[in-house]
């Protein structure tokens, strides 16, 4: 059985343990079921998540000074004023886990002056994206590429961006996004084969700001989309990775840097500058 095959049935087999422990917990308000019971396929979700992501971590050569693999250099996928968050830059795995070939994922939210990003509070629940500046902002090509994935069609939800409504995110529709798979975790999403065996994703794009069309070729600096807020997302921001395949299910984390940039770390601002666009030959 092949290491891919490996992967991707270790994340049906959690999906269906994450189920199980639902649906005994909504059961039990109907039948007498015992309390331990529930514990089983919760513990299984857990301990199946945890040898995915130690089997992962062995796969991409992690070692304790960093990656066996050398960073791949790509253009920034904005321009302008941005803040990065959950960066790799501090952590690996930047987002705790290695799902969906999120190893060396970061994100972005931008900031064009200080302070001109909502804050994070109790009140009010919920904020319309318009709100937020990250929100429409175009999402570029980062080299020379052709588009292996263009999925759009997922709302932009409002914002998770006050404490009963991040309570929400993780709590209900963090693990219901998580049973969806991969398309409710990523929202609207963009992936392009860069060549070499290395993938760009881009995750929570804009419904409806899609440019391109699976099969399309794309130079670098050109427009993809906008940044939007589909998927599991708290707000309107980027998140950008590279991985091994173009399928994120059974796909491995490649660490990147930005040319001009470098990998921002958690609470940095940076500016990108305007990328050129690679002529067409």
């Amino acid at each position: 059985m092949t290491s891919t095959t490996v992967r991707k049935l270790s994340r049906y087999a959690a999906r269906a343990c994450l189920l199980v422990f639902l649906a005994i917990v909504v059961a039990r308000f109907f039948v007498d079921i015992p309390y331990g019971w529930g514990w089983v396929p919760l513990g299984l979700w857990m301990l199946i998540g945890f040898g995915v992501n130690r089997r992962a971590a062995r796969e991409e050569g992690d070692t304790m000074t960093g990656p066996a693999r050398e960073p791949v250099a790509v253009t920034a996928p904005v321009t302008g004023r941005w803040k990065a968050l959950n960066s790799p830059a501090d952590k690996v795995p930047s987002h705790g886990t290695r799902a969906y070939g999120q190893a060396y994922a970061i994100d972005i939210v931008a900031e064009p002056e200080p302070d001109s990003r909502p804050g994070f509070g109790w009140w009010p629940l919920f904020r319309r994206n318009e709100e937020f500046p990250a929100f429409g902002a175009p999402l570029l090509a980062v080299a020379d590429a052709t588009v292996v994935r263009a999925e759009d069609g997922s709302r932009d939800h409002l914002s998770r961006t006050s404490w009963p409504a991040a309570v929400y995110l993780l709590a209900l529709e963090g693990p219901a996004r998580t049973l969806g798979g991969a398309r409710w975790m990523l929202g609207n999403h963009v992936i392009l084969d860069l060549g070499g065996g290395v993938h760009a994703l881009y995750a929570h794009v804009r419904r409806g700001s899609l440019t391109v069309r699976t099969g399309d070729r794309v130079r670098a600096g050109e427009t993809l989309g906008q940044c939007g807020d589909s998927g599991n997302s708290s707000e309107p921001h980027v998140h950008f990775q590279l991985m091994d395949a173009a399928d994120p299910v059974t796909a491995q984390g490649i660490p990147f840097t930005w040319q001009g940039v470098g990998v921002p770390r958690n609470g940095e601002t940076f500016e990108a500058a305007q990328p050129r666009t690679t002529p067409a030959s």
